[in-house]
């Protein structure tokens, strides 16, 4: 395959090019770099990759959607937090690029889309989550707590959109709090276990946000790039969304137990209660499988990091 990544200096986006470049397709590279890091896509250029410094908003991408077969759209700005206090970049870059992405894509003949959403969309769950009898379904609700989760289900409306009225075909990946290997630990954009490696390798205490007791379907990068790749390479003609999520779920105190010490505790803020995918429907259309628990990964990052 001919493939264009969007944010593949990224986290997920660097893990999936090196994937992708593994399985011998030729892979474009679209990031600006703001939250890219060089280093994550050193070895993809390389072995071939090609990247270009540009923005999803930009306007003259055209001659990089030349005869490709297809878009992994992963690039956006991705801090629920930071959504609220910036509501107006947030929407700019993750709907206003994202479409950009797709009218670039039809534009120029690409038929098959794949886009990197969020459990985020669903909200607080019903009540049956909260009690863990099942997890999220893909037609359950949508109801975003945060202009990130509004603008991710904005980017599915409009993927299903494309596919309706330019024959396009698209999948979004519903994904459930990644992590793995190239996992931010400094900045304004890294997640619980990044956090929580940035404050130990300090000898800080470990913030905990409220009483820790927020559950949440920890979700491998790995496992994550193989439903992209799977998504890529199905039949499907339309639009499907689907879960990336273990199916299982941790809480936030269990995280901090994992990685030991002491811990201080933050306000409360706006977020759900718990996540957690029932992932049946991508392990039946796509074959799709988890492959990796935290319980499994955070000793073996630690010991990378110096932590123990």
């Amino acid at each position: 395959m001919n493939c264009l990544v969007t944010g593949g200096a990224g986290f997920i986006g660097s893990n999936l090019v090196d994937a992708l470049i593994e399985e011998g397709h030729k892979v474009t590279i679209i990031d600006n770099m703001v939250n890219g890091k060089v280093e994550n896509i050193t070895d993809a250029l390389k072995k071939g990759a090609v990247r270009y410094v540009k923005d999803i908003r930009d306007d003259d991408l055209d001659e990089h959607f030349k005869d490709v077969d297809v878009v992994f759209h992963l690039a956006a700005l991705a801090r629920v937090q930071t959504s609220i206090e910036k509501p107006m970049l947030f929407d700019e870059v993750n709907v206003h690029g994202t479409l950009n992405m797709l009218e670039h894509a039809r534009r120029n003949g690409v038929k098959r889309f794949v886009f990197s959403s969020s459990s985020s969309v669903y909200g607080e769950p019903p009540e049956r989550v909260l009690c863990g009898e099942m997890g999220l379904r893909e037609h359950d609700p949508l109801k975003p707590m945060s202009p990130y989760a509004t603008q991710k289900m904005i980017g599915e409306e409009y993927c299903r959109l494309y596919c309706r009225i330019h024959d396009m075909s698209i999948v979004a990946l519903r994904y459930f709090n990644v992590y793995g290997e190239r996992q931010s630990i400094e900045g304004a954009y890294k997640l619980v276990m990044g956090i929580f490696a940035e404050q130990k390798l300090k000898g800080e205490p470990l913030t905990i946000v409220g009483d820790g007791k927020q559950r949440r379907d920890f979700t491998y990068v790995e496992d994550v790039v193989d439903a992209n790749i799977m998504a890529a390479e199905s039949d499907f003609n339309g639009f499907f969304a689907f879960n990336v999520g273990s199916g299982e779920n941790r809480s936030v105190n269990d995280i901090a137990k994992l990685f030991g010490g002491p811990t201080t505790k933050l306000p409360k803020r706006i977020e759900p209660k718990v996540t957690l995918a029932d992932n049946s429907r991508i392990r039946q259309a796509l074959g799709w499988e988890p492959t990796t628990t935290v319980e499994q990964w955070i000793p073996h990052w630690k010991k990378e990091l110096g932590l123990d």
